[in-house]
């Protein structure tokens, strides 16, 4: 851990407030739209959507920032702290309280990443690397994302349809993150190489497809239900495309690496338990 990047750490610590802050109030923007009616069409018309666009541009400036000091591995399960600044904030605004349940599995999140960054002590990789290392990551990643809207679809629980639709926006947002900072190297060698290079479309159209279906999660459930859930699935598929393709790695050893796998069934277990209070408390 001597060469952790602490400039890094930090932006991604402050694009985590930033986000979460963006989050409270995309919810409370896209909650207040029926489901019958056209979500984009009423968000773009609210001037809270609009704000919380300020702040997610912010974020991702720092998390850009974060991206340039550090490696994927590092920097994108920081941004599962978000959770600990976005639950308090949405509870005052909803008039309900974080329950102690709430809260234990918020840290609980919060403890999973510490184990994640100072067991897995992870390792820089490449920014490039060539399209046909891409695919099968790539074509796993749209598989996965492609049933958890098509699942969402189907179910009529708003918990489960907000949690299925967050962790398809935040696998979006893990692709959009892997591939962010080739493009931000590709602005070195001239505009030609952005608008030529299929990483920027990627990346593009990944993040436009991601907000989408982040608002839509926010429209059907709580922001407890689809939170947890997408910012648990940003830092895991942007970290499985940086050890799969960009040659990240944990230098761990095969004590350290188990506990990291713990860390991350921890993540994604305290996801699914703070949606189901939430649900228990709707």
């Amino acid at each position: 851990m001597a060469d952790l990047p602490i400039a890094a750490v930090i932006c991604g610590f402050v694009g985590a407030v930033l986000f979460a802050v963006s989050a409270v109030a995309q919810q409370r923007a896209a909650s207040d739209v029926p489901e019958g009616d056209a979500l984009l069409a009423r968000l773009i018309r609210d001037p809270r959507w609009w704000a919380s666009l300020v702040g997610d541009a912010g974020g991702f400036a720092f998390q850009i920032a974060a991206l340039a000091l550090g490696s994927v591995l590092v920097v994108q399960p920081i941004l599962v702290s978000a959770l600990v600044f976005a639950l308090p904030l949405a509870a005052h605004y909803s008039g309900r309280r974080v329950s102690r349940s709430m809260w234990a599995q918020a840290v609980a999140l919060s403890a999973a990443l510490a184990v994640f960054l100072i067991v897995g002590d992870p390792t820089e990789g490449h920014s490039y690397a060539s399209w046909h290392r891409w695919v099968l990551p790539l074509a796993m990643m749209f598989g996965l994302i492609a049933i958890g809207v098509a699942v969402a679809g189907a179910v009529r629980v708003p918990t489960l349809r907000a949690l299925l639709l967050g962790t398809a926006a935040g696998l979006l947002f893990g692709i959009s993150a892997a591939l962010t900072q080739h493009v931000i190297e590709l602005f070195g060698h001239g505009l030609g190489a952005v608008f030529t290079s299929w990483q920027t479309y990627t990346m593009a159209a990944c993040g436009m497809v991601g907000l989408y279906l982040q608002q839509r999660g926010y429209q059907v459930g709580p922001l407890s239900a689809s939170l947890p859930a997408f910012t648990v699935a940003e830092p895991l598929g942007a970290a499985f495309l940086g050890m799969t393709v960009l040659d990240e790695r944990l230098r761990s050893g095969p004590l350290g690496t188990a506990f990291v796998a713990v860390a991350v069934i921890v993540m994604c277990v305290e996801a699914v338990r703070l949606s189901r209070a939430q649900a228990a408390e709707v």
